[in-house]
């Protein structure tokens, strides 16, 4: 996979340096270098990149301030001379925050883990339109359509996928992560260390357990607020 990105630095030797550095990064297709924010403002709102390396200290518009108005699918990877800026970095899609001087492999990193990110949520972003996922069982692939899964449990170093249309469930060679982050949310959550459950088969919740039948599916401390965020939207008072 290529992806597309940019580059915007007041600095002429930095943004020339970042420039070679995706020039030998063979997923790296660069489209353009910009000397302000300002200058890229046009370009970049219209014609979106994948990822931009961004400065953050430039004159009239910083980087930080034009990391709010981009396209929320842009991932950033800010690169700066100042270590102050790091924690308002995150309030933006940044993937990595590198200080200057930057070595070329602190720069592959980075870049890797931009790619990374956009492979998962294409993978996410296919999985939820196709609706169902090939899964490795008994050494053949399985598919199993995301509307028949009722929850998934780990158990170990596998899972097990309990569907409403077999009394099997499916087990494959796979930790709760990965499965976990391909499956479009918040239609799938997590909702303990063990168990990630499909919304919209669940029956009844009972103290705080979701109740599929006969099976009662606890709810962690460690996921109580994101559960109940879900339930306070669809629930009527």
């Amino acid at each position: 996979m290529t992806i597309n990105c940019a580059i915007i630095d007041d600095e002429p030797l930095a943004a020339e340096m970042l420039a070679s550095y995706a020039a030998k990064t063979p997923f790296l297709n660069l489209v353009g270098v910009y000397n302000s924010a300002v200058e890229a403002i046009r370009t970049l709102r219209s014609e979106p990149v994948d990822l931009l390396f961004l400065d953050i200290q430039m004159p009239e518009l910083s980087g930080l301030e034009f990391a709010t108005i981009l396209p929320p699918e842009t991932l950033i990877i800010f690169t700066t001379a100042f270590d102050r800026y790091a924690i308002d970095s995150y309030k933006v899609n940044t993937v990595d925050y590198l200080l200057k001087p930057i070595a070329y492999d602190n720069f592959l990193k980075a870049a890797d883990k931009a790619l990374r990110r956009i492979v998962d949520s294409r993978k996410q972003a296919t999985y939820a339109a196709d609706r169902f996922i090939y899964v490795k069982s008994d050494y053949k692939l399985v598919r199993i359509n995301l509307d028949d899964i009722m929850y998934i449990e780990g158990v170990k170093d596998y899972v097990r996928i309990v569907l409403a249309n077999s009394s099997q469930p499916v087990m494959c060679l796979m930790n709760m992560r990965t499965l976990e982050e391909y499956l479009p949310t918040p239609e799938f959550l997590r909702v303990h260390r063990s168990y990630i459950v499909h919304m919209s088969k669940v029956q009844s919740i009972d103290r705080f357990r979701f109740v599929f039948g006969d099976t009662y599916i606890p709810i962690s401390e460690s996921y109580k607020d994101v559960v109940n965020d879900y339930l306070n939207m669809h629930t009527l008072n």
